[in-house]
C-alpha cells in the first residue's frame, strides 16, 4: 500500500497546535519508536495506521528532517496572514494595558497555553502605512483561534522576548548597583541591619532575575 506523505519543508508549514500536541505526547512517553510514529502522524497529517505501512528507513529520514527544522532559530516576524485577516505583533509593548500584561504573564511560560499568549501578542491589523500599523484593541486572548498560526511566528516571538530579557539582564545589575551606591547612610545601615549585606543583596537580584525572565525551551525533539 502506497502512502502519500507531505513533509513540512519549513516551520511555517507547521502549526502551533501540532507542536503543542506532540510536546504533550513526548512529555508523557519515552518510547522513541512510538514518538517517531507520532511525529510523522502529527506533522505530516497521516493516520497512525498508515504510518505503520511506511518503510522504517523513510520514517528515520523524515524524523531527522523534522528535528533539523526544530533546531533552527527563527527570525522575529511582526505579522502573518490567516485567511482574510493579517495579524500584527503589538506595535509598542510599553503601551500594553494591565489586562494584556496579566493575561500574557499567566500564559507565556507554558506551552499548553501558548496559543492564549499569542492571542495577546498578535491581533488583526486595522490600519497599515508603510512599515507601521495599528492593531485591534484587546478584548480576550481566545477571540481568535491562534492554535492554527504558523510555528515559525510563535518561535520567532519567543526569540524576541528571550533577546529582550537578555539585554535587560545585562543592564539591570549595573543599574541596581548604581542605585544602591546612591543610598543614604541611613538606608544602607537599615539594609545591613536587616541581615542582608549590600553586595549579597546585589548578587541575590542578579541570580534571581534570569530565572524570572526565563522563557520556555523549544529545542529539537529527541527521538
Amino acid at each position: 500500500m502506497k502512502v502519500k506523505i507531505l513533509v513540512p519543508e519549513t516551520l511555517s508549514e507547521i502549526t502551533l497546535e501540532q507542536y503543542q500536541k506532540f510536546l504533550k505526547i513526548s512529555n508523557d512517553n519515552e518510547d522513541s519508536l512510538f514518538l517517531q510514529q507520532k511525529m510523522v502522524e502529527i506533522f505530516c497529517n497521516i493516520e497512525l495506521k498508515n504510518v505503520l505501512n511506511i518503510k522504517y528507513t523513510s520514517i528515520n529520514k523524515i524524523t531527522k528532517h523534522l528535528n533539523k527544522l526544530f533546531e533552527q532559530k527563527p527570525k522575529f516576524i511582526t505579522s502573518f496572514n490567516r485567511g482574510e485577516l493579517e495579524f500584527g505583533f503589538i506595535p509598542k509593548l510599553d503601551d500594553m494595558t494591565f489586562g494584556e500584561y496579566v493575561d500574557l504573564d499567566s500564559t507565556l511560560t507554558d506551552w499548553e497555553t501558548m496559543h492564549k499568549a499569542m492571542g495577546v501578542l498578535f491581533r488583526p491589523i486595522t490600519l497599515k502605512q508603510n512599515n507601521k500599523y495599528l492593531i485591534e484593541d484587546y478584548e480576550t486572548y481566545d477571540k481568535y483561534d491562534m492554535q492554527k498560526m504558523p510555528l515559525d511566528i510563535v518561535l520567532g516571538s519567543l526569540v524576541f522576548f528571550w533577546s529582550l530579557s537578555k539585554e535587560l539582564m545585562n543592564h539591570i545589575p549595573s543599574y541596581f548597583k548604581q542605585e544602591v551606591e546612591n543610598l543614604t547612610s541611613q538606608q544602607k545601615q537599615t539594609l545591613e541591619e536587616s541581615g542582608i549585606g549590600i553586595q549579597a543583596f546585589i548578587d541575590l537580584v542578579t541570580q534571581t532575575l534570569p530565572k524570572l525572565m526565563k522563557l520556555p525551551s523549544y529545542q529539537s525533539i529527541n527521538v
